[in-house]
């Protein structure tokens, strides 16, 4: 099964540690079993790594799906580190409009789009950006995710059940004591989890991922 198949399994829950700015980190959450990691190339991110200080990600093809996020950032930079292996997925987690991400659908390339929910009002164009998952994060103007705090799960759970095909990614806020209760919740396709995940921002904690991985472990069907 390729690792985007089956990261967005529904038969279980996923975990994608994001935020990562070490090779030594990644190596850890293979390590571990983690699905997924995310790169963060916003420079304005407490975790931004740049694009030239990331080739080590290409070591990791094959073994962890690897997530690049960006932030209203023209497609030429994400579409190139794919082209190089660098990435598998495209995350888009700025104010993109459908235009916007139009090439990654023209391209093949595989992207999520992420959308910050502060009423179900916000989900109501979801649809139209033909992402292969949506990553719903805690509305967060300005800062774009990353901020630990949640929202309200309910308009996730509403989401998915007017739209079971589109896999959902949850994020905002997760830490290992409520992770649990996220993925009984809202059985998304996954967890995103950043600061709830670290001993200081880009820096993983792997105390707290064995214990997301706990948690999320005893909801699998």
């Amino acid at each position: 099964m390729h690792p985007l198949e089956r990261f967005l399994d529904p038969s279980f829950v996923s975990l994608k540690i994001c935020g990562v700015t070490l090779r030594e980190d990644a190596e850890q959450l293979v390590t571990l079993g983690v699905d997924a990691l995310g790169v963060n190339f916003w420079p304005r991110s407490k975790r931004f790594l740049a694009p030239e200080n990331a080739v080590w990600l290409r070591e990791f093809a094959g073994r962890i799906l690897r997530v690049g996020v960006f932030v209203n950032e023209a497609p030429e930079i994400p579409l190139r580190l794919i082209r190089e292996g660098l990435l598998d997925v495209v995350q888009v987690h700025g104010d993109e409009t459908p235009e916007d991400v139009a090439i990654y659908r023209e391209s093949g390339v595989p992207f999520f789009k992420g959308i910050g929910v502060k009423t179900p009002d916000d989900l109501k164009q979801a649809l139209v950006f033909g992402a292969s998952a949506l990553l719903l994060d805690a509305h967060a103007p300005g800062v774009y995710g990353g901020t630990g705090e949640t929202f309200d799960w309910n308009a996730a759970v509403e989401f998915k059940s007017r739209h079971p095909q589109l896999p959902v990614i949850l994020a905002g806020g997760i830490v290992p004591e409520n992770a649990a209760d996220a993925a009984a919740i809202v059985r998304p396709a996954a967890l995103d989890v950043a600061s709830g995940a670290e001993i200081s921002p880009g820096v993983k904690d792997f105390d707290k991922v064995a214990a997301l991985l706990a948690a999320i472990r005893t909801n699998d069907v």
